[in-house]
């Protein structure tokens, strides 16, 4: 029966997102059993795509990248793809309309990792923050708005700001392993190792701007959507101030992270304000 493999998909994605992202899926938890299952098969997707230009070293990425941007093809014209997360994938899209657009703009960005190393101008580097982070949030938001259309343009920036925040952060906190795992440089105007106080001021102002822009579209959210989405936002935020209080050279050589115990601490403050109708 079709319905158990479309099950499968679906619970394919969500245990790709809590295998992956404790954080990320604790925030999915936070959102409405109504909007959850297509959130994880947006996650699971985009995960997948990244796992393979950032972690299969031992195999051929470009070809593996070529032969799932396939699939992804046939799975969005024929409506079904015996790639599980594709499959499950490929329901959310149709299911909201998520414009082939952003899909193709994250395909692009997450192509771009297989042959470039440093991003020379704030052009490229905007331009890769738009596909592999922005059009996340927008495809995210399509769900949340449950095609309200009206609704998705109103919100479209905030969206887009708040995706942003969340990539600049994830670049922070992984310089080590980008710029020595993987020989990529994403911030135009840094230098590891030359990293001082200054430099890392200035990325994480840029990023404080982000998250300011992106709050203000989290108040707006519908409710279904809004406590899960400011779980995450609270706890970028968190991390944003660890790293800002970790002095550059220690940046350099260790992934700073948010503690499980700060995080449970971290929900149930947001839950809280949550039910005090603070947001």
């Amino acid at each position: 029966m079709k319905s158990i493999f479309d099950t499968i998909s679906y619970n394919c994605s969500r245990n790709i997102t809590q295998a992956y992202s404790t954080s990320f899926s604790l925030a999915v938890k936070m959102l409405s059993p109504s909007i959850r299952r297509d959130i994880y098969n947006i996650y699971g997707f985009v995960r997948l795509a990244d796992e393979i230009v950032d972690s299969f070293h031992d195999y051929d990425k470009e070809q593996l990248f070529a032969r799932f941007e396939s699939d992804l093809e046939n799975a969005l014209n024929e409506k079904i793809s015996l790639n599980p997360v594709l499959n499950a994938f490929q329901h959310t899209v149709y299911k909201y309309g998520i414009d082939k657009s952003l899909i193709d703009a994250f395909m692009l960005s997450m192509k771009q990792d297989l042959v470039k190393k440093e991003y020379h101008t704030f052009a490229e580097y905007n331009q890769y923050i738009y596909g592999s982070a922005d059009v996340v949030g927008l495809m995210c938001l399509k769900v949340f708005v449950n095609n309200d259309n009206e609704r998705y343009e109103t919100l479209r920036q905030p969206a887009m700001r708040l995706g942003s925040a969340f990539q600049k952060v994830n670049f922070l906190r992984d310089l080590k392993a980008d710029m020595e795992g993987l020989e990529r440089n994403y911030f135009p105007t840094l230098n590891l190792s030359e990293m001082n106080d200054e430099t890392k001021r200035a990325i994480v102002e840029e990023i404080e701007a982000d998250l300011h822009e992106g709050y203000k579209g989290i108040l707006q959210l519908p409710t279904e959507a809004k406590f899960g989405v400011y779980t995450a936002y609270a706890y970028y935020k968190k991390l944003l101030k660890k790293l800002k209080n970790t002095p550059p050279l220690e940046i350099k050589n260790t992934r700073i992270r948010v503690p499980n115990y700060q995080k449970v601490g971290l929900l149930a403050r947001c839950y809280v304000s949550y039910q005090l109708n603070f947001l």
